[in-house]
């Protein structure tokens, strides 16, 4: 697809209708003329790290296991598993590239990868995912849901404070949060 959005950030604007996505920054991980999918990476599920996922997975650990907060990736699948990881780490064909430096694996054998110390410099896990059928997500961006800008890594991967992503990419902009009106208009 020529106007792919895949390994861009969508940032929630303020006049974003769907309290599911307020303050939300997703990275687009697969979209073509038939859907769009993304993760949410700024929202943390309640009260899950990684260790304690991998132990309700039954995955033993052979290593100690960076206590990160699980992410919330959005509304859809909750109960599936999404590892953004380094391209230093791959599954054959489970893995999809996202951009430069960037994958995604939504299989097991990464985190037993990640759980036996043969993993990938940096990931981090969300259960669920943001999807969009045909046409929806660009009648959002239309709408002035969705601010769209290059994705990072750097951003991915941060989690000392997952609320701050979203004022952060914004910032990208060159703008400040109250600097984007609720209010959409075409002139």
């Amino acid at each position: 697809m020529r106007n792919s959005l895949v390994g861009r950030f969508l940032i929630a604007t303020p006049s974003m209708a769907d309290r599911r996505f307020k303050r939300s920054v997703i990275l687009v991980c697969d979209h073509d003329e038939t859907h769009a999918m993304g993760i949410v990476i700024n929202r943390a599920m309640p009260r899950l790290m990684l260790p304690d996922l991998l132990d309700q997975l039954g995955i033993d650990c052979a290593i100690r296991v960076p206590s990160i907060p699980v992410l919330d990736g959005g509304p859809c699948q909750r109960d599936r598993g999404f590892v953004l990881h380094t391209d230093d780490w791959s599954s054959d064909e489970t893995t999809s590239p996202i951009m430069g430096g960037l994958r995604m694996t939504a299989t097991r054998d990464v985190l037993q990868a990640i759980a036996q110390g043969i993993k990938p410099s940096r990931a981090t896990l969300a259960l669920g995912y943001s999807g969009w059928d045909a046409g929806q997500l660009e009648a959002e961006i239309k709408d002035n849901a969705w601010l769209v800008t290059e994705g990072d890594i750097d951003a991915v991967f941060a989690t000392a404070n997952l609320d701050d992503k979203w004022e952060d990419a914004i910032s990208r902009f060159g703008l400040e949060p109250w600097q984007i009106s609720q209010n959409a208009g075409r002139a």
